[in-house]
């Protein structure tokens, strides 16, 4: 688990090189308008919903759970080079697809492997754990992101070098120090597929979905607080620390207390924080009490869902399908997070972005209440 999460750390600080900058290099920089931004913001977090199960069934066949992790790291790293030539809508809508791809294909894979490796009432504890190295990373990223950029006189190129390089150590972190769990030869697709037929498992899937269908993605959340707080430009990819730092502290005492007082409380209790995030960005607060008030509860919002809901889903699993398994949940998270980002960025461009945050917030908390209905069923498990 500390391998993994060292892996995760490095390559976090990777990719968050490149998401801290990417809404106003597409944005400011290429002019892009919100709409086309959120078709891309949505293939960066979307892109990798399709791959998912291949990359959770091969792990849990003999390919083992390493190996094809190995891969989606690999992959990922060997894109980053490619932002330093793509200006176009399509290449940068490829380079993204690429570097999602191999996402998806490691997520499940690693988060199985996590799983897997702690014993059933810990598993809270130890995707905190995980998860708490792994945003070190993003904490880390932004901020060489910064340092690059001023040291560079905001040219974009070295960053995405920077961020090569770091990816490539990640995997070769991954090879050398990372111990390998084999997948059984009986796993199948129908058997991974065969895991929706598990009620509360199917509940879990039901509600994240839901609550997908209606998250307002970082990027936007980045971009209506760079206009509402009026943070300068060059400031812009150190709004992600603020986040990861609220997020770095949050996420081992989240998870405990989710190991304690029931994963899918906290699990919907971070909703309802995200919600109040959105309420903060419609009042008319401003400057520095709604930057740091904002970037706090997004990091708690994130502290109390992420690792808690693979905490919560892991366990309703069998060992022989569950990479297979987490794949199915995250595909159906990563696939509603896609039209979200669509769908937000067109009423942003049609309506303002007072407007399309106030849908947003409407549609999350009816979401919200589905959930809590989905998930306190007598057949939900804590």
């Amino acid at each position: 688990m500390v391998a993994l999460g060292a892996v995760s750390l490095i390559t976090d600080v990777s990719s968050e090189m490149v998401t801290a900058v990417l809404p106003l290099y597409l944005v400011a920089g290429l002019g892009l308008s919100p709409l086309a931004f959120g078709f891309l913001d949505g293939l960066y977090g979307g892109a990798s919903a399709f791959v998912r199960l291949a990359g959770g069934h091969l792990a849990d066949r003999r390919t083992g759970h390493k190996a094809v992790a190995g891969f989606g790291y690999a992959l990922s790293a060997l894109v980053k080079p490619v932002f330093l030539v793509a200006t176009s809508v399509p290449g940068i809508g490829a380079a993204l697809v690429a570097d999602r791809v191999g996402k998806g294909v490691r997520t499940a894979p690693r988060d199985a492997l996590i799983s897997l490796s702690s014993p059933p009432d810990a598993q809270g504890r130890a995707f905190g754990v995980h998860r708490a190295m792994d945003t070190a990373g993003a904490l880390l990223g932004p901020l060489v992101a910064f340092g690059v950029l001023s040291a560079a006189s905001q040219r974009y190129d070295p960053v995405f070098m920077v961020s090569f390089c770091f990816a490539v150590l990640g995997v070769v972190v991954l090879v050398l120090f990372v111990q390998d769990r084999k997948g059984t030869a009986t796993a199948s697709v129908r058997a991974t597929l065969a895991v929706l037929r598990r009620p509360a498992f199917a509940r879990v899937c039901a509600a994240s979905l839901l609550l997908a269908t209606t998250t307002v993605s970082d990027a936007f959340v980045y971009l209506l607080l760079q206009k509402m707080a009026d943070v300068p430009v060059r400031y812009f990819p150190l709004l992600p620390v603020g986040t990861a730092a609220s997020y770095l502290l949050l996420a081992v005492p989240l998870g405990i207390a989710a190991d304690r007082l029931g994963r899918r409380r906290v699990f919907l209790a971070g909703h309802a924080v995200l919600l109040l995030v959105c309420a903060l960005l419609l009042t008319p607060l401003g400057g520095t009490v709604l930057l740091v008030a904002s970037l706090a509860l997004h990091g708690a919002f994130y502290a109390a869902t992420d690792g808690v809901l693979m905490a919560l889903a892991g366990p309703m699993l069998p060992a022989g399908t569950r990479a297979g398994g987490l794949a199915v949940l995250q595909t159906g998270q990563a696939t509603a997070a896609l039209g979200c980002s669509v769908a937000f960025g067109a009423a942003w461009t049609w309506w303002g972005p007072h407007t399309a945050l106030l849908a947003a917030s409407g549609a999350l908390a009816v979401a919200g209440l589905a959930a809590f209905a989905l998930l306190t069923n007598r057949k939900a498990v804590a």
